[in-house]
């Protein structure tokens, strides 16, 4: 259950985050424009998180925090685009701070819950090879290792053929 959890809070965000980088230009010119909030306010909607949030006490402390920390920074952007007095171009740069923290926040929260599963159902995985004392090779061994054939390998095993006289 966590598991789904997790993956429904990572596309949440992932919305989130894409549609502010689809729309950051043109929700100013719309606000600017049209004097509306609702461009603002309907970028950063929240699609998930709400159905999800009485499902929270399933995950670890470190992720609670972590996704509390990502949809604090949502907010802190949801309270400035509900009741700023600002004028398009200065609402405009106080977005790119707040917007900068919420990336942060992101960036965070898809290393600690994974990014969301994508609808083929194929995973990414990052993996990263570390070497420890328990395992050391020396670098010639890992080399000639790495680098033999298949075909030298068997060669080197087998004893030599005899001419027939």
């Amino acid at each position: 259950m966590a598991s789904r959890v997790r993956n429904l809070l990572a596309m949440d965000a992932a919305g989130i985050m894409r549609r502010l980088d689809a729309r950051k230009d043109e929700m100013f010119a719309l606000f600017s424009r049209l004097r509306s909030r609702e461009p603002l306010l309907d970028t950063i909607t929240s699609r998930y998180a709400s159905g999800a949030f009485d499902q929270l006490i399933h995950l670890p402390e470190q992720e609670q925090a972590v996704v509390d920390l990502y949809y604090a920074r949502l907010e802190e952007l949801r309270w400035y685009f509900t009741y700023t007095e600002d004028m398009p171009g200065t609402a405009q740069l106080i977005f790119s701070k707040l917007h900068k923290r919420l990336e942060e926040a992101y960036r965070v929260l898809v290393v600690t819950l994974g990014p969301p599963m994508p609808p083929d159902g194929a995973r990414v995985v990052d993996v990263e090879a570390v070497r420890t004392d328990a395992t050391k090779v020396t670098a010639a061994k890992t080399l000639e290792r790495t680098t033999a054939s298949a075909r030298q390998r068997r060669a080197q095993r087998s004893p030599p053929e005899q001419d027939a006289p």
